[in-house]
């Protein structure tokens, strides 16, 4: 699609999806109007969470973003959420400005904690922040997971799923074989 066009429909669908949360969340949201936000994007807060929003926020068709009861997700200036991308906040996730997610990218602050004498069914988590440094760029299909810090200025290659901590100006590739097994056929 043209991105002039693009933009006659994504930045008033942003302008009312901003209201729209700031209307339900007076106290909890923070952010820009002129935003760009496809129509099929989904963003929800539960009672008491709270969810900042830098300027020139961009987020792709069928990306989903959720900050839970009492948690905090700040985003920074010029961040994009790619297409599908998921970002669930249960404590606080920080993702800083000029980040760009690609598609498909997934960022939890949670686990479920299968250990818990209820089992999953009693939604118990175990939580740690995830920290978003600036100027990152996230590739395809990464997951991002509880406890994670990435500097300034990295790159997460695709596919990658990161846990730990990331230092500043860093690439993350993660190497995987391929095995080819010829089937002998007599």
């Amino acid at each position: 699609m043209n991105k002039y066009l693009r933009a006659t429909v994504v930045i008033p669908v942003g302008a009312v999806k901003m209201c729209w949360t700031k209307l339900f969340h007076f106290k909890g949201f923070h952010g820009s109007v002129i935003c760009m936000i496809s129509p099929s994007t989904e963003i929800t807060m539960d009672k008491n969470a709270r969810l900042f929003i830098g300027k020139m926020f961009k987020m792709r068709d069928g990306s989903k973003l959720r900050v839970r009861k009492k948690a905090e997700c700040h985003i920074g200036n010029n961040t994009a959420f790619g297409s599908n991308d998921i970002v669930v906040c249960h404590e606080r996730i920080e993702i800083g400005d000029n980040v760009e997610l690609s598609p498909n990218v997934q960022i939890y602050d949670h686990d479920h904690d299968f250990r818990h004498p209820d089992g999953l069914a009693s939604l118990h988590y175990k939580t740690a922040p995830v920290v978003i440094g600036d100027n990152v760029w996230i590739g395809a299909n990464t997951v991002i997971l509880r406890g994670t810090t990435i500097g300034d200025n990295c790159v997460i290659s695709a596919g990658c799923v990161v846990k730990g901590n990331i230092p500043d100006g860093s690439i993350i590739v993660q190497k995987r074989n391929t095995s080819i097994i010829p089937i002998y056929v007599p």
